[in-house]
């Protein structure tokens, strides 16, 4: 079914769920950090070095998720050993799913994770999000420390 086949009232019921969602996710994140919301209805925040983005989305009626993206490294060294220890980590993680695209600068490294939110109280999905981040942050630590930190373009030590 198109966009100009689905019922405007149908349309109007999944937005205001996804943006009811977005409005408690940001006030869940609110409680840590300071969070954005982007032109597209996104919200956006730092956890620590880690710029992370959330956005909502009705996949069916009655499954309303929240998908949680964090940029973990970016143009690390192109490095198979690297590309080792984030393909062996990937594998041990519960919240998300870890990416690695190689670029003309290096590897980028995201972490992604999407998961039915709809109904959540505040505690539960602030908890959720947090478990997210909270890795993601880790995984920066560890990939910098086996890519070791060298210096980055446009002067930032650590990427």
């Amino acid at each position: 079914m198109t966009d100009s086949e689905i019922p405007s009232d149908q349309r109007a019921g999944e937005a205001a769920k996804t943006a009811a969602l977005l409005s408690a996710a940001r006030e869940a994140l609110e409680r840590y950090h300071e969070v954005h919301t982007d032109d597209d209805g996104a919200l956006t925040f730092r956890h620590g070095e880690v710029p992370c983005a959330v956005q909502a989305m009705q996949l069916a009626e009655g499954l309303t998720v929240l998908s949680l993206t964090c940029v973990v490294a970016w143009d690390l060294p192109d490095d198979d050993t690297l590309a080792k220890s984030a393909a062996e980590r990937a594998g041990q993680g519960l919240f998300g799913t870890l990416g690695v695209v190689r670029t003309g600068k290096g590897m980028d490294v995201t972490l992604r994770y999407a998961f039915p939110a709809e109904g959540m109280g505040a505690t539960p999905l602030s908890t959720m999000l947090m478990l997210v981040v909270s890795t993601a942050s880790q995984l920066r630590t560890e990939l910098l420390d086996t890519a070791g930190g060298q210096d980055r373009p446009g002067g930032q030590d650590r990427v």
